[in-house]
């Protein structure tokens, strides 16, 4: 029983990883008062261009950089259109989550003839496991020996890396002069304004960063969660990091709890198909993998009036106002 709880909060750990990186930048893009849908675009966008650059190049951080510049370039692309030119922001995200999913799947089709999917990676073009310093000597312990050496350690470093995003955006958002501004330019960009800084330049650097981690959650996604990219292999994960997002009140530490909520739910749920339960006996595989899902819908309908979001949100700024 010790051991079915170690794997799945392992699974979970390795679950939560691309929702913690979409949840991060959803939080940076609307803490300036830019809605980002499209972070479920540039998940898959990125995912695809860092496999893509994996085959191509054999290095993983060639790929990771890759899938940053894409995903940076699809978040410049919003900013363009919602910042400078002061469009809808849900229609735009929604754009590039549209013009991503048939993109993704016509090049990979051109480019490799594999139906949209690209070739399995080696283990050398991949981001694979680390174990860390201890693992094997302090694993005989009593319960805190397997927790070390089966949850914490053994995941690859972009897994340890997201909690690191975590810490460093309430760093940036809490204790930086960029994130005060930041924030404020979310509530009221009119102060902000007069105080003599750029909304604009403002508002575009939160969503290049936004973009910068997808790439990197798109980059776990293809060539350390798994070994190539498939179609629509992000699956709505964009969506799930973004009720994350809500559900945390758009504050760092409460979203890290909602991913790491979903990616337990999943790992549950993964680990309950095929096992026949008490009384209902074996429930369909089907019914298990929409688990996650519906319980995330349950958990927000029952907090989301609670959420506060920022004011600013969703207005595009003029001067002339």
């Amino acid at each position: 029983m010790f051991d079915i709880l170690l794997h799945t909060l392992d699974a979970a750990l390795r679950v939560s990883t691309p929702l913690i990186f979409c949840a991060m930048a959803g939080i940076f893009s609307e803490r300036a008062g830019i809605i980002d849908i499209s972070l479920e675009g540039k998940l898959l966008a990125s995912a695809f261009a860092a496999a893509c650059m994996a085959h191509v190049s054999g290095s993983p951080i060639v790929a990771l950089l890759a899938a940053v510049c894409v995903s940076a370039s699809l978040s410049l692309l919003h900013g363009f259109a919602c910042i400078t030119h002061r469009g809808n922001q849900v229609v735009s995200g929604l754009a590039i989550n549209i013009l991503v999913s048939g993109l993704t799947v016509v090049l990979g089709h051109a480019w490799f003839r594999r139906g949209g999917q690209t070739p399995n990676l080696a283990s050398d073009e991949r981001f694979m496991p680390v174990t860390l310093p201890g693992a094997d000597a302090i694993g005989g312990l009593p319960a805190a020996g397997p927790v070390y050496q089966h949850v914490i350690s053994g995941h690859n470093v972009l897994v340890y890396l997201s909690f690191a995003v975590v810490a460093g955006t309430a760093w940036v958002l809490y204790r930086t002069r960029f994130g005060l501004r930041l924030r404020a330019v979310g509530e009221n960009p009119q102060a902000v304004d007069t105080a003599g800084i750029s909304v604009t330049w403002l508002r575009y650097r939160a969503v290049i960063i936004a973009g910068v981690l997808c790439g990197i959650g798109g980059t776990y996604l293809a060539i350390a969660q798994n070994a190539g990219f498939t179609r629509e292999m992000s699956a709505g994960q964009g969506y799930i990091a973004l009720a994350a997002m809500v559900f945390g009140n758009w504050r760092p530490g409460r979203a890290l709890g909602a991913c790491l909520l979903f990616g337990l739910l999943d790992a549950v749920a993964i680990r309950l198909q095929g096992v026949p339960l008490p009384v209902v006996g074996e429930v369909p595989v089907q019914l298990i993998q929409s688990l996650p899902y519906v319980l995330t819908v349950v958990l927000l309908a029952g907090f989301f009036g609670r959420s506060i979001a920022p004011k600013a949100i969703g207005q595009p700024y003029s001067k002339d106002r």
